[in-house]
């Protein structure tokens, strides 16, 4: 109800969110948010664990510093290295994941990899930019804002990782969170197309692309 009320409020009065990102500042802060570090291996209750089995994704709520986190798990039936290819590719981002319209890998170098992303739907268009630490080699990685450009979100932070599935090496569990913080001219609902629609949105984007890659012939 709240998302129709906020499209009719942009069709009616015909504006759209302005906003101030600039690669060329430097952001106003170095981070507001606690970033992750390398993720502690997670436990699952016999619940949780069946729930996967299953093929339904596990939601949890992590208390944060700033209210708190989001944190999806979920299985694929890919193997590890197939899923986080799929992950790490980040130009197709924009044919996979709705709301993202543009991405551009700015800068690579070995395990950094900082991507700018412009996000757009209902009246507005946002630009962030962000800083990626992926060790490839464990399949797991972790993300904050890049702090050398400004950004339209106040700040962001979240991680990945695969694993293989106990059992089944060609088999995935997946492990994805975020948390995001707008600053006060955002509308509130941007962080949660970010965080509450991401976390579902992962368990779709990256389950249908890993599997379909999976089981397409070798080129």
């Amino acid at each position: 109800m709240r998302m129709r009320l906020l499209l009719v409020v942009v069709v009616v009065l015909g504006t759209s969110v302005v906003l101030a990102a600039d690669r060329n500042k430097p952001h106003p802060h170095k981070g507001v948010l606690k970033p992750y570090t390398e993720p502690a291996p997670l436990k699952l209750s016999t619940e949780e664990t069946a729930q996967l089995a299953g093929g339904k994704a596990v939601m949890r709520q992590v208390e944060g510093e700033n209210g708190g986190r989001g944190l999806a798990v979920f299985k694929v039936n890919a193997p590890p290295q197939t899923v986080w290819n799929v992950i790490c590719d980040f130009p197709q981002y924009p044919k996979w994941i709705k709301n993202v319209k543009k991405t551009e890998v700015y800068r690579q170098e070995g395990e950094n990899i900082d991507v700018a992303f412009t996000l757009a739907g209902l009246g507005f268009s946002i630009d962030y930019f962000i800083h990626h630490v992926y060790r490839h080699e464990k399949l797991w990685g972790t993300w904050t804002l890049d702090y050398s450009r400004q950004s339209d979100l106040d700040d962001s932070v979240g991680f990945w990782r695969v694993t293989p599935w106990p059992g089944n090496p060609e088999q995935s569990q997946v492990e994805y969170s975020v948390d995001v913080q707008v600053r006060g001219w955002i509308p509130g609902f941007v962080r949660g197309i970010i965080v509450d629609n991401g976390l579902k949105q992962a368990t779709g984007w990256v389950k249908e692309q890993a599997e379909a890659r999976h089981k397409a012939p070798p080129r």
